[in-house]
């Protein structure tokens, strides 16, 4: 989109910015009162649907101020940066609140307006950062000076202020921000890739108890798969065209974890013992599923029996109980949790890792990750979750808020990872290029996502970037669906190089100032895409990548829902969701070599990348040219019943785009992340080699 372009799109939504993503000027507040932060965008007439009801329920957070924020940020920097004299000299939990967090004078200041208000208090963290408070709609209403309406947002209704969030003017500068009030409804980025609507889980109770939400319905790849990348080729089809091979290798079944292993060159270090060992993993989920030892037990025994996961590597922090089930499609998030520890497992198969499950997907995942981070109970923490364009859409309160907390687990040596996210610049889903938040975050890792090429003997034998377009064979089955007309029956609609599909997220911030460890490495022309509107260079991620495409992908194994009964399955998944997770274990193994936690990576990755240690850490993703597979997928992604489809999906797609609104207007654009020597908005600084660990360790 041109700048022209994404400025009217901005304004559209009511978003305005200054030279640093402030929220631009609001009417003013009643007398005593100061406005806290701007209403989100997402909140348009348009796609209003109705008042919340003023008995409805909202549990939300008050984030508080830290004390000296200014030395909190420069601390974080410090103790992460490899030329500073702080290096690596963390600071207890402890010793950080008592430096940086909010005083208890505040805390008590506003529990007691929140109480004056008919709101409940619910807990205060152990950090003093974060006021947990629940209380009806009218109340909240009342003690913020909006109204609540829900609304349509990335097709649920969700529910958002109407207007800006204003408070006591004795309180704005104690209160950072307000997170909750509106619904961010995260979502796993996880995909089977088959797209074809298998039957939904039966919807549990709004709230639930562990152990009533039904497991999720049953997925198989359908074959012809191969094993290795290549095995198989697609002599039946017809040929594509468009310059791309002929014949086309099948898509891959899934690969295990000796394959990657191999590829990223972890198995010599981990047949000596360096494999995570004494380093936990803590793993960030809505909900827990209750199979989730069992099916990694069961997956490890199946396919690296050498390198099983013991019942005391693993252990659990449920929340007490769930809600928001239905909004969330809580049996979705099944998958994802065993994709994450079968996963870490696959990297770094002596890790402890600890799975954390958030009562929900809005407000609860990131309390999860600030109980991880109050408690230090783990060095690494891999988040598979995020909301698309957030670094627009989510409240300032929210990012503020847990900006935090990621803070804190910097000075306190945890590195925290977020999957970049699956639907690539957002265009096709937003009509705007837009990253998503946690990972837009400088204080995160954002790992992007590849299609990795592995051949016989587990040996890399390429990887591009996970940018997905796709063309359908046109069938019968597609025809009745009115998928395609019956005069293109067996021809590839649309031709090659068919369709943006999806891919691995990323993209240039609008409301962080790139960041000190990038400003060297990343192409100031990427740095500075959003300058017209920011009128400074902003952060770029994802910062590196690993493999997700769910063309290639890897084989999990899960307890489902089969039409014989419950019991464990295998299938193909793919999606950054399976990006940081692996690369949470190559990490564990960095640890573990380095004999201390590294806490947060980003400026010794990019200080590596410009470094003679580079070339053997990292693996450069070029743009892929021709390349493409050939795919089939069960109609019901189960079994035959219902027939297959068989689709190209091209790889490191770097053509044009669209985005069609609710009204039928459709707009063009080129794909705008993209592969190149060096570092690329599409995989960051690439994805791990042989040496990376190695290099990372090194004091």
């Amino acid at each position: 989109m041109s700048t022209r372009g994404m400025i009217a799109a901005l304004a559209s939504l009511g978003l305005g910015l200054g030279a640093c993503g402030a929220p631009a000027a609001l009417g003013a507040p009643p007398a005593g009162q100061s406005v806290l932060q701007s209403s989100s965008p997402a909140a348009t007439s348009s796609a209003e649907v109705a008042p919340t009801p003023a008995e409805a329920p909202v549990d939300f957070d008050v984030s508080l101020a830290l004390s000296d924020p200014a030395a909190a940020a420069a601390f974080a920097s410090a103790v992460s940066d490899p030329a500073s004299a702080t290096y690596r000299h963390y600071l207890t939990p402890a010793q950080w609140e008592q430096r940086f967090s909010p005083g208890q004078a505040s805390v008590d200041a506003v529990t007691a307006w929140l109480s004056s208000q008919g709101i409940t208090v619910t807990a205060v963290t152990p950090d003093r950062m974060t006021v947990h408070a629940s209380g009806s709609a009218a109340a909240v209403e009342r003690a913020f000076g909006t109204s609540l309406n829900e609304y349509i947002h990335h097709g649920r209704i969700v529910r958002l202020a109407a207007g800006p969030l204003a408070v006591p003017s004795s309180l704005a500068g104690v209160i950072a921000g307000v997170s909750g009030v509106d619904q961010n409804l995260a979502r796993p980025d996880h995909l089977t890739g088959a797209e074809r609507g298998a039957a939904q889980a039966p919807a549990p109770a709004a709230q639930a108890p562990l152990g009533e939400i039904p497991q999720p319905p049953a997925s198989r790849t359908s074959p012809p798969c191969s094993k290795t990348y290549g095995q198989k080729t697609d002599t039946t089809d017809p040929i594509y065209g468009g310059g791309f091979p002929s014949p086309l290798p099948y898509a891959v079944c899934g690969y295990t974890p000796p394959q990657l292993q191999g590829a990223y060159g972890l198995a010599p270090q981990i047949a000596t013992g360096v494999d995570g060992t004494g380093v936990t993993v803590a793993i960030v989920d809505a909900y827990t599923a209750p199979t989730l030892l069992a099916d990694a037990q069961q997956y490890s025994a199946r396919h690296q029996p050498t390198q099983p996961l013991q019942a005391g590597q693993f252990s659990e922090l449920p929340s007490a109980k769930y809600n928001e089930v239905g909004q969330c499609e809580a049996s979705e998030w099944f998958g994802e949790q065993t994709l994450d520890i079968e996963a870490v497992h696959a990297t770094a198969p002596g890790a402890n890792i600890l799975y954390v499950g958030a009562k929900n997907c809005s407000s609860g995942l990131y309390e999860a990750v600030q109980r991880v981070v109050d408690g230090h109970l783990a060095q690494i923490i891999t988040d598979s979750w995020g909301d698309g364009g957030g670094d627009l859409l989510d409240s300032p309160g929210t990012r503020h808020g847990f900006d935090n907390v990621l803070l804190m687990a910097i000075g306190t040596g945890i590195g925290v990872q977020f999957s970049s996210g699956d639907e690539g610049d957002e265009f096709t889903t937003l009509g705007m290029t837009v990253a998503d938040y946690p990972p837009s975050s400088p204080y995160v890792t954002a790992v992007g996502g590849t299609s990795v090429q592995i051949g016989n003997g587990n040996a890399r034998l390429g990887e591009v970037g996970w940018s997905t377009a796709k063309s359908a064979l046109c069938s019968e089955a597609l025809v009745a669906e009115e998928e395609c007309e019956t005069s293109s029956l067996g021809t590839w609609v649309p031709p090659a190089p068919g369709a943006y599909h999806y891919g691995g997220g990323g993209g240039t911030s609008y409301v962080y100032p790139e960041p000190k460890y990038q400003a060297l490495v990343v192409p100031p022309a990427l740095a500075a895409r959003n300058s017209a509107i920011t009128g400074i260079a902003n952060r770029v991620e994802p910062d590196i990548s690993m493999e997700g495409d769910p063309a290639t992908g890897m084989l999990v194994g899960e307890t489902q829902t089969f039409p014989s009964g419950v019991h464990y399955g295998e299938y193909r998944i793919g999606g950054t969701s399976l990006s940081s997770p692996l690369l949470a274990g190559v990490m564990a193994d960095a640890d573990q070599a380095a004999g201390t936690p590294l806490g947060f990576v980003n400026p010794l990755l990019y200080k590596l990348a410009l470094s003679p240690a580079g070339a053997a850490a990292f693996f450069d993703v070029v743009p892929a040219g021709k390349q493409a597979l050939a795919r089939v997928d069960y109609v019901n992604e189960l079994n035959t019943k219902h027939g297959t489809v068989t689709s190209v999906r091209v790889l490191g797609y770097e053509g044009r785009e669209t985005f069609c609104s609710g009204t039928g207007n459709c707009t063009h654009q080129k794909v705008a992340l993209g592969a190149a020597r060096g570092f690329d908005s599409m995989t960051g600084l690439g994805t791990p080699a042989s040496g990376l660990v190695a290099a990372l360790a090194k004091p």
